[in-house]
């Protein structure tokens, strides 16, 4: 159900596509970047903090800010609802009442993380033309409460999102695709 549920955002935003399974996916791997970069977190709790941090959302779907302005989000209910039948599904529970309170460095890594998945998808909308997006970065920055968020959002922000992918124009791959090198 995650895989078909939409991410909300894009229709408010006017751009942009993405599945609540997508976003789960790339919050794992910033919530192993952050608690690789904290040295002293439970880089197994974190991940499993990112990969169930919105699964109450293959119940009650993906509800933006203006979505939970005016709405009940039973999310305890609909997490209880998904794991009673599980055999691990209080191992599930307990991980993301831990991962709701935010007092553990585990906790508020993840929801950085879960707040830079983000970033990263509006960068990319900024970096391919759409101003609004741009205008929503500021307050998400603001969410930040880690060291290592706060640093790999600056990176993010003042980054190009396709670096990674054509970092070097001037590498002559990109005009004879040299193979030899």
């Amino acid at each position: 159900m995650l895989a078909k549920t939409p991410r909300s955002w894009t229709s408010f935003l006017g751009s942009g596509k993405q599945s609540v399974s997508e976003h789960l996916t790339r919050t794992m791997y910033i919530g192993y970047v952050l608690a690789s970069l904290h040295k002293n977190a439970d880089l197994n709790k974190v991940l499993k903090m990112c990969l169930f941090h919105d699964l109450s959302e293959a119940r009650i779907s993906d509800l933006n800010y203006v979505h939970q302005k005016y709405t009940e989000r039973k999310e305890r209910k609909a997490v209880h609802d998904l794991t009673k039948v599980l055999p691990f599904g209080e191992n599930m529970r307990s991980i993301m009442e831990e991962y709701e309170k935010r007092q553990s460095i585990e906790s508020r890594l993840a929801k950085d993380a879960d707040n830079i998945e983000f970033l990263l998808s509006l960068k990319e909308q900024v970096d391919v033309g759409n101003t609004r997006a741009h205008n929503w970065i500021k307050p998400l920055l603001e969410r930040l409460v880690t060291r290592e968020g706060k640093a790999v959002a600056e990176a993010i922000v003042r980054t190009d999102s396709d670096h990674w992918w054509f970092a070097d124009k001037e590498d002559s791959w990109w005009i004879n695709r040299d193979k030899k090198k």
